[in-house]
């Protein structure tokens, strides 16, 4: 569900549909897609728990061990946000550790006109830890 800032969702769900929820989408010309989960669906692959301990247990993951290098995975926002310098700001955790598989996570803004310009990225094994 949301809380108090805009654009923000902890997936903690339930029954409902978290694309929906949460603003997202998924990008319907990717190779595979995001889904949520906690950690006991992911297992040794993934982490205990989301990164907010007692809190929430829900997090977005893929399984990259069941792909091809090259393949993506994509969501998007389902909600324009408006140009602005220095307001608007992303803020995530991630998890990226114990498989050699593990690909780039990368972060991207969308212009008007359609343009993917690269923000962050990330391709290293991280530490066990968000």
């Amino acid at each position: 569900y949301y809380t108090s800032v805009p654009g923000s969702c902890n997936f903690e769900t339930q029954d409902q549909e978290w694309t929906t929820v949460c603003g997202l989408t998924q990008d319907s010309t990717d190779d595979f897609d995001w889904n949520i989960s906690n950690g006991a669906v992911t297992g040794q692959t993934g982490p205990h728990t989301d990164h907010t301990p007692g809190k929430g247990q829900r997090f977005l993951y893929v399984n990259s061990s069941a792909q091809k290098e090259g393949n993506r995975a994509r969501i998007t926002t389902t909600k324009f946000f408006p140009a602005s310098l220095g307001v608007c700001r992303v803020r995530f955790w991630f998890w990226m550790f114990a498989s050699r598989q593990t690909g780039v996570l990368k972060v991207y803004t969308a212009e008007e006109h359609g343009t993917d310009i690269l923000m962050w990225s990330s391709s290293r094994n991280e530490e066990n830890k968000w």
